[in-house]
């Protein structure tokens, strides 16, 4: 059973099989996820945080209340193009962690504020799914 509501807003084609194992592995609530371009991407980001650009991953959590979501992520399938080239890895391994990046935010993760945990936990998680360490690397640049 697939607890993700999954909009496609562009012509790429995306494998949700281990997307729904990351995230039954940390949640049982349903979350929504989109995939859009960066144009999209820009206005969200400027909406909802003031940041006039695109960016590649943007998470919006839910209250917490019994049988309402857990949240949403935005994915920018444009950062996933350009970072899979940069990094030379396919564009799901670059989506799924951009996924992590953002499920982990849902759960409560930040990287800006934590002392590492966000870090330390996408790490734990790409190395259990067999995934390139490109966030990693990432991630310890912020």
């Amino acid at each position: 059973m697939s607890n993700i509501v999954f909009e496609n807003n562009t012509e790429n084609k995306i494998d949700l099989g281990l997307i729904q194992e990351i995230l039954s592995s940390l949640s049982d609530k349903e979350i929504e996820l989109i995939l859009t371009d960066n144009e999209e991407m820009q206005e969200i980001n400027l909406n909802t945080r003031g940041f006039d650009k695109p960016t590649d991953v943007l998470s919006f959590p839910y209250d917490d209340m019994p049988n309402v979501p857990l949240g949403s992520i935005v994915i920018s399938i444009d950062f996933v193009i350009e970072k899979s080239k940069l990094f030379n890895h396919s564009l799901q391994d670059e989506f799924t962690l951009l996924f992590i990046h953002g499920i982990l935010h849902l759960l409560g993760y930040d990287h800006e504020v934590d002392n590492g945990e966000h870090r330390d936990k996408e790490e734990e998680l790409i190395t259990k799914y067999h995934l390139p360490k490109s966030l990693i690397i990432r991630t310890g640049e912020e």
